[in-house]
């Protein structure tokens, strides 16, 4: 967005468009509203992070139209929380983007330029918490953060954790989904000096209560862990990013 307005900027300077069409071009800012959604063009101007479309719960046609309004203002594109059937015919729609399946999460995104400081590293305890660790790890990826995976080392098999130490401080921000008890971040957070943020992921047997034992579990941990709430890989990469950008 920001490009954009410089560009219409220039275009006055030089003459090559008017003041009432470059009006025109402003009216949709700060936002534009499509009835059903009101799109926040200004936001990577004012946060430096695009705004990103939650999928869950919204149509197809209305997915759609929000994102031709973003493409238009030449906006990077996520949406998250969207299955395998939407995910397809979005990629169809806009044949640029991409569909990531175990992420449920659809990409539009030009500019791969680098912003952050460090690597953020997108740590998943079991293959179950993997969908958790994938949105995190498309999110990281899509706000310009160099970002790497460690999967499936969890506490049932600690060695296999300790075995990747020193991928683990290469790190600048570290991201930890876990589900069941919840234990791995504490113990991330243990061996490392990086800030660790945990995800408590919707997987577990009876007891875990849909993830909020894991989130309990994190809550308490005595090795200072930043909690996200339940399956929230979103969030958890976009404090990444905040972090990463110090």
């Amino acid at each position: 967005m920001e490009d954009s307005i410089r560009k219409l900027l220039s275009k006055v300077a030089d003459g090559r468009t008017t003041i009432d069409d470059a009006l025109e071009d402003l009216k949709e800012l700060p936002f534009q509203d499509l009835t059903h959604t009101k799109v926040d063009h200004h936001r990577k101007l004012r946060k430096g992070m695009e705004e990103v479309l939650f999928g869950q719960g919204k149509t197809l046609a209305q997915m759609t139209e929000t994102i031709r309004s973003m493409r238009k203002k030449e906006t990077d594109v996520l949406v998250t929380r969207i299955d395998r059937e939407v995910g397809l015919k979005l990629k169809r729609r806009f044949p640029e983007g991409e569909y990531a399946e175990k992420g449920r999460c659809f990409v539009i995104k030009k500019d791969h330029s680098i912003r952050g400081k460090g690597m953020v590293l997108v740590v998943s305890a079991g293959t179950s918490d993997m969908p958790v660790a994938e949105e995190a790890y498309i999110t990281s990826v899509f706000f310009g953060n160099e970002t790497d995976r460690l999967y499936d080392v969890g506490v049932a098999g600690i060695h296999r954790l300790f075995q990747n130490v020193s991928l683990l401080r290469k790190a600048r921000v570290i991201i930890v989904a876990a589900g069941m008890e919840g234990a791995l971040p504490s113990i991330v957070a243990g061996v490392v000096a990086a800030p660790v943020i945990a995800v408590p992921t919707s997987v577990g047997y009876g007891a875990s209560f849909g993830g909020l034992s894991a989130l309990l579990t994190m809550l308490n941990s005595c090795s200072t862990v930043a909690t996200f709430n339940i399956d929230n890989g979103f969030g958890a990469a976009y404090f990444a990013t905040l972090i990463n950008r110090l």
